[in-house]
């Protein structure tokens, strides 16, 4: 298939894309805040980490097939998939009410960031020149940030204001919204197939391509922090008294935003290897504080340093597997970065949950744990760096 790009990235696609991805991001972030207390009213806080655990999960599993139809039915049914499985979970919330059933649901949820994302940007590869490409992974996914700062934050108020009923409908609302959207979406995969059983029929190669072997192993790295916070950090706030547990996810986003402006234009122009460094350093120091915090605005300078770090990662490691794949691989490559991604936030979400433990002593190490994970990314990436300018020297 070829690039359908036009020179500029600011198309009408392009904004309708960022606006679907805004409404879907906020849609299923706008409940993270508030599914811990949530299960724990039911008599299930031992199994928090299954919160976000079982939703990457699913998410994980699921690359494989979504990277497949992208490839070979489309982007848009891929994208669509993803919020109707949004729009669907919103309504099923309120009347799962007992733990089972509930865990069963957050692995049913999984199936929308399997696949919506996947067929994002796929399409977004198709409609952006290459030589801006880190640049529109950026502004995307900004779109997508700001879905992960609202929501929350919104969540929470909605909750507090009304009922927890009333933020699974609106949910619901804004997973329909993002579909109606992806309705008026033009198809840019110009050789598609009928969906059929073959469709589903999954090789290895499906599940991991390995021209993207290192960007995909640095996400699985970073992304544990990643898992730790979302898990944990709804106890944190209320054991320092932030009686919204959405502030953390908005000041990591809003900066994450901020950052987001400009660093995939920063690795279009300098590469994505040294700016992924930066991105690794600037991670470990946000574990590190989040992890030391005593105060608030310890707290929420963490989570500062949080949303700089992922700020500058999630644009440029989009980028640099889209650079690595091919044009007849792109949904499968794209695909095995975002199960690295999700195995890295279920793993980390499962293991900060078995050393937090529901002790507030043990909040500390949760961290630091998270912080050495980022350490061992950050060596790769540096190992990976100054070994391919030795290797271009000696050429």
């Amino acid at each position: 298939m070829r690039n359908t790009a036009s020179p500029g990235i600011f198309t009408t696609q392009f904004w309708l894309l960022g606006l679907s991805s805004f409404l879907f991001s906020s849609s299923f972030n706008m409940l993270i805040p508030e599914l811990p207390g949530y299960l724990s009213s039911m008599g299930g806080a031992e199994y928090k980490g299954s919160i976000i655990g079982l939703f990457t999960l699913t998410a994980g599993l699921s690359r494989p097939f979504s990277g497949r139809l992208t490839d070979r039915v489309g982007r848009v049914p891929v994208m669509a998939f993803g919020s109707i499985v949004c729009f669907i979970c919103g309504f099923l919330y309120p009347i799962f009410t007992t733990v089972m059933p509930f865990l069963l649901l957050r692995l049913v949820h999984g199936f929308s960031t399997g696949f919506k994302p996947t067929g994002t940007a796929a399409y977004v590869a198709d409609i952006v020149p290459a030589n801006r490409r880190g640049e529109a992974m950026g502004i995307h996914g900004m779109c997508m940030g700001v879905g992960s700062a609202f929501g929350p934050a919104v969540g929470s108020m909605i909750s507090m204001t009304f009922s927890l009923n009333a933020l699974f409908y609106t949910s619901s609302l804004f997973a329909f919204l993002s579909i109606a959207i992806l309705l008026n979406m033009k198809e840019t995969l110009k050789e598609k197939q009928r969906l059929s059983v073959k469709s589903f029929q999954i090789t290895w190669r499906d599940v991991f391509e390995p021209d993207v072997f290192s960007p995909a192993l640095i996400t699985f790295l970073c992304y544990f922090g990643f898992g730790a916070v979302s898990t944990v950090t709804p106890d944190f706030s209320d054991y320092l008294g932030l009686q919204n547990k959405g502030y953390y996810f908005m000041v990591f986003t809003i900066f994450s935003i901020l950052v987001r402006l400009f660093a995939g234009k920063i690795s279009d122009k300098h590469g994505r290897m040294p700016v992924t460094i930066v991105g690794c350093s600037i991670l470990i120091v946000a574990m590190v504080i989040t992890g030391y915090a005593n105060s608030i605005s310890l707290f929420l300078t963490g989570a500062a340093f949080f949303g700089v770090s992922m700020g500058i990662l999630s644009p440029v490691l989009s980028a640099w597997t889209v650079d690595l794949s091919r044009d007849d691989n792109r949904g499968r490559a794209i695909a095995t970065m975002f199960i690295s991604l999700e195995a890295g936030i279920g793993l980390g979400a499962f293991l900060s949950a078995a050393i937090f433990a529901n002790q507030r002593h043990n909040l500390e190490n949760v961290f630091y744990c998270m912080a050495g994970f980022a350490l061992a990314a950050l060596i790769y990436v540096v190992f990976l760096y100054q070994f391919k300018r030795h290797r271009s020297r000696a050429i």
